[in-house]
């Protein structure tokens, strides 16, 4: 089973290597299009707020929806994002925590 499984996902790597260097050839492709960036925290940081605001308002609309009677809104895709936006909520709250007390440990440093 194992070897059956390692096989499987050595298959899936040069598949997924095969795509880059297809990407990476294709016209029009530059070296520096595939070269990682150097990110901005405030900027990831803000990115990442809006689409877990966005996800809470897909949320909230699709259950209005439902609550008024549409019937291409289904229950358990109501309440699976639902479950995505809560998440993406409390993962948003321990970042925040994390960066207080990262806060914290730096203010409170002897200068």
């Amino acid at each position: 089973m194992a070897v059956s499984g390692l096989a499987g996902i050595e298959s899936m790597l040069s598949q997924m290597r095969a795509v880059v260097r297809t990407a990476q050839s294709a016209p029009g492709a530059q070296a520096e299009d595939f070269a990682p960036r150097p990110a901005n925290f405030a900027a990831v940081l803000q990115q990442s707020l809006q689409r877990v605001s966005s996800v809470q308002h897909a949320a909230s609309a699709q259950q209005q929806a439902f609550d008024m009677g549409d019937p291409n809104i289904s229950l358990s895709k109501v309440m699976i994002d639902s479950q995505k936006a809560t998440l993406g909520f409390q993962m948003t709250v321990q970042v925040r925590n994390k960066l207080v007390a990262a806060y914290k440990e730096i203010s409170s440093m002897a200068m």
